[in-house]
C-alpha cells in the first residue's frame, strides 16, 4: 500500500512550518506530501483561529516543489468554487513543470460554506449547482490540456465560456489518455453523479474518512461506473484518508490526540490511531478492501517526530 502524508494548513501553519513538514515527509520515506485547500480554520477556535493562514495552495506547492525533490505533491482537494478553470489549469501545469512532473490535482465541488462567506466567494445556491460547475471545470481543464499545441479549445457552458484558447501551458506529465495531464483525484460518497464523473475524468478515487461499509460501497459504485463507459476499473486507483495518531504507547497516542484539541476519550476523536502494531493491523484490514493508497492526515505540523516515527514504523 502506498502511504502519503496529508496536512491541513488552514488550521494554522506558516510556509516555513509547511515546508518543514514536507521535508520531514521526504526524509521519512513517504511517497507524497499533500495539503488541503481551505480558507478558514475548522473547529471551535475563536477570532484569529488559523493564524497566520490561509495559504494559497498552488503558491505553496510551487515553492515546495522547487525546494523538496523526489516526493509527489498535491491537493486533497481543491474546491472548484475557488478558481476559474482556466487559471486552475495554468496553475497546475506550472507547478507540474516546476516539480518535474510530480503534481497531482485533487478537485471537488466545495462544501464549506463559511469560508466562502468569509472571503466573498460565490458558494452556489445548491449542491447540484456546485456539481454542475465542477463538471464544467473538469471538461475545461482536461480540454485545455488535451488540445494539441498549435490548436485551440473553445467551451460554451452554463458557468464558463472560452473562445479559441491556445490551451497553454501544458503539464509535464503524460496521462493515461496519452496527452499532457497531471493525475486527477476525485472523491466523496455520492451514489450516482460522483462515481460517474470520476469514471470519466479521475485517475484516483478517494473516500475521505470513511468507515468499512462506506469504502466498500463507494468502491463498488465507481467500478460499476467505469464498466458502464467501457473503462477498465484497474486503471482507477482507490484511496482512503484518515487522521493518524501514532505513538510508542497509549499515553503518547493520547498526548498526540490532545495536542490537536481533541478528547482522547472520545471514540470519534481519532481515525487511524494506536501503536505501530495496532496501526499496521488497521492498514492491513483496509488493504483487504481493495484500497491501494492511504493518506495519513497529520494535524499537528509542529510534531515532526510524529512523521519520522510513522515512516520508520509503517513503511
Amino acid at each position: 500500500m502506498d502511504l502519503r502524508i496529508f496536512t491541513e494548513p488552514q488550521q494554522g501553519a506558516s510556509f516555513a512550518t509547511l515546508l518543514a513538514a514536507a521535508r520531514a515527509t521526504r526524509d521519512a520515506g513517504f511517497s507524497a506530501f499533500f495539503r488541503s485547500d481551505h480558507l478558514l480554520a475548522m473547529g471551535d477556535g475563536g477570532p484569529g483561529s488559523g493564524a497566520p493562514g490561509p495559504s494559497e495552495s498552488f503558491v505553496t506547492l510551487g515553492a515546495i516543489a522547487a525546494l523538496v525533490p523526489d516526493i509527489r505533491l498535491g491537493t486533497l482537494v481543491t474546491s472548484a468554487t475557488f478558481r476559474h478553470p482556466s487559471m486552475l489549469a495554468m496553475a497546475a501545469a506550472n507547478v507540474d513543470e516546476i516539480s518535474g512532473g510530480r503534481l497531482e490535482l485533487g478537485i471537488g465541488s466545495g462544501w464549506f460554506e463559511a469560508e466562502h462567506r468569509a472571503y466573498g466567494i460565490d458558494f452556489g445556491a445548491s449542491f447540484g449547482q456546485r456539481f454542475d460547475r465542477l463538471t464544467e471545470q473538469l471538461q475545461i481543464i482536461t480540454g485545455l490540456w488535451d488540445t494539441p499545441v498549435g490548436g485551440t479549445f473553445s467551451h460554451t457552458g452554463h458557468h464558463f465560456t472560452l473562445t479559441d484558447s491556445p490551451g497553454l501551458p501544458k503539464p509535464a506529465q503524460i496521462g493515461r489518455t496519452g496527452t499532457p495531464r497531471t493525475p486527477i483525484i476525485m472523491g466523496g460518497t455520492g451514489p450516482k453523479r460522483t462515481p460517474a464523473l470520476a469514471a470519466r475524468f479521475a485517475d484516483e478515487f478517494n473516500v475521505p474518512f470513511g468507515d468499512r461499509e462506506t469504502v466498500v460501497r463507494q468502491r463498488d459504485r465507481v467500478i460499476r461506473a467505469c464498466e458502464a463507459i467501457d473503462r477498465d476499473p484497474a486503471t482507477m486507483t482507490f484511496s482512503l484518508a484518515q487522521t493518524m495518531f501514532l505513538g510508542r504507547d497509549d499515553a503518547q497516542v493520547a498526548r498526540r490526540i490532545e495536542a490537536t484539541g481533541r478528547d482522547p476519550r472520545d471514540p470519534g476523536a481519532a481515525g487511524l490511531a494506536g501503536t505501530p502494531e495496532q496501526v499496521r493491523e488497521q492498514l492491513a484490514a483496509v488493504a483487504e478492501l481493495g484500497i491501494d493508497r492511504y493518506y495519513l492526515q497529520v494535524l499537528d505540523l509542529a510534531d515532526l517526530e510524529h512523521i519520522a516515527f510513522a515512516g520508520a514504523e509503517l513503511l
